[in-house]
């Protein structure tokens, strides 16, 4: 796998001539892939070889499956590493510096008067800065106590079927979360403790009370809402729908289909919510979001991210990603007894996928073992089994580097053929 080289302060420096004509000039970098430029003065030491990772002994692997973090999101761009490491040149009050970068990114999405931004330490810090900001307003005293909540509102509600490891930012505040299934249940839940409702949008599909219905809701029994949204890029017109739609917060994360800085998460909503999301978050002492901290090089570097991806050809880069998977479902489909179909997740990695199957009575091998033995050969590759109820292996090519289809076909066809009985 392709790892773009990292830029050094006084490498930048000698370099920023060349990168105004080349970084910054308009392309489309998931279509084709533009590898940052090798550093004017080679680097001595650790990353010599040009692979950190190799350097370290850790296997790089293809990336099949899509924007997770454990794989490391997604592969920033270019001309985001310069952006931030201009960001590094210079000492600034970090708290002015999100202000700043929460009105540029609300103008870029043209986000309804009286919402504003806030550059987070990932999706997850955003849920628990923003519900701490809801619980706590601009009070010092609340802010510097939590998650101890005396004299705060204690309750979150949440759907049932929206209940996820995710929630746990939510708990960290100290707050108990209150679980409903209906709109009855909505209705007898909400009382004087009620803080926040809730909704998680992957699981939009799960819950009787769908995303729009809850933030109306919402707004009929006065309780401020929020989405997680983290992994809901794209389409692109996610990062304003919801706020449209009503929800008073909305999460996402930086570092997966806008390939911003991995540590890198947005929140959005209303300005004076926002406003009580930064005084509970880093750089601010005493608070419980002091550990999330973000970086100027991040808040920078995910302002120039999101520029970069609204500028994107978004239809284009759909047919790049169907073409992929073509390539690869051509392959294994002349394999006696093996199948692919296409399909889009409804939310969340919102890109085209593919379906492989087999007969077992003609390949032996089972979805679990072909998706451990692609993990441990040579290259690594990650193909999920068993994704969202599905049979067999599953994959998208969004995060794949030019090529990189054409070495999964060939191992699949080759592991696949292995184990034909």
């Amino acid at each position: 796998m392709i790892f773009s080289e990292k830029w050094q302060r006084r490498t930048f420096l000698g370099s920023l001539g060349a990168l105004v004509g080349t970084l910054f000039s308009p392309r489309k970098l998931f279509s084709s892939s533009v590898a940052a430029p090798i550093p004017a003065e080679k680097i001595i030491g650790f990353g010599a070889t040009g692979n950190v990772y190799q350097e370290l002994g850790v296997t790089t692997v293809i990336n099949g499956q899509g924007t997770m973090t454990v794989l490391g999101g997604s592969l920033m761009r270019p001309e985001v590493e310069a952006v931030m490491a201009l960001g590094s040149l210079h000492f600034v009050s970090v708290p002015e510096l999100e202000i700043a970068a929460g009105k540029r990114i609300a103008e870029m999405l043209k986000l309804p008067q009286g919402n504003t931004a806030l550059v987070t330490s990932g999706a997850a810090a955003a849920m628990q800065s923003g519900l701490a900001g809801i619980l706590t307003g601009d009070n010092p005293k609340f802010i510097a106590q939590l998650p101890d909540l005396t004299g705060m509102k204690s309750e979150v509600i949440i759907q049932k079927s929206h209940r996820n490891p995710f929630d746990h930012q939510l708990r960290s505040t100290g707050i108990k979360l209150i679980e409903i299934e209906s709109q009855e249940d909505l209705r007898k839940a909400v009382n004087p403790k009620t803080a926040m409702m809730h909704f998680t949008n992957f699981a939009n599909a799960a819950g009787q009370i769908k995303v729009a219905e809850w933030a109306r809701l919402s707004k009929e029994y006065n309780v401020p809402c929020f989405i997680d949204a983290a992994a809901d890029t794209p389409p692109v017109s996610h990062l304003w729908d919801y706020t449209v739609m009503g929800y008073d917060l909305a999460a996402f994360s930086g570092g997966k289909a806008i390939r911003g800085p991995q540590c890198a998460g947005l929140l959005i909503g209303r300005k004076d919510l926002v406003a009580y999301a930064l005084l509970n978050n880093s750089p601010h002492e005493d608070t419980l979001g002091r550990s999330q901290k973000v970086g100027k090089e991040e808040i920078v570097g995910m302002i120039k991210a999101l520029e970069s991806y609204l500028s994107e050809d978004h239809e284009a880069l759909n047919k790049e990603w169907q073409r992929r998977l073509e390539v690869v479902s051509s392959a294994v489909t002349k394999v006696p007894g093996v199948s692919a179909s296409y399909f889009v997740p409804d939310i969340a990695n919102h890109v085209p996928h593919l379906e492989i199957t087999w007969d077992p009575r003609r390949i032996s091998i089972t979805p679990h073992d072909a998706s451990s033995a692609l993990r441990n050969s040579k290259p690594s590759i990650v193909l999920p089994e068993g994704e969202d109820g599905r049979k067999g292996l599953t994959m998208n090519s969004f995060m794949l580097q030019p090529g990189e289809e054409k070495i999964i076909a060939g191992k699949l066809v080759e592991l696949l053929k292995a184990n034909a009985v």
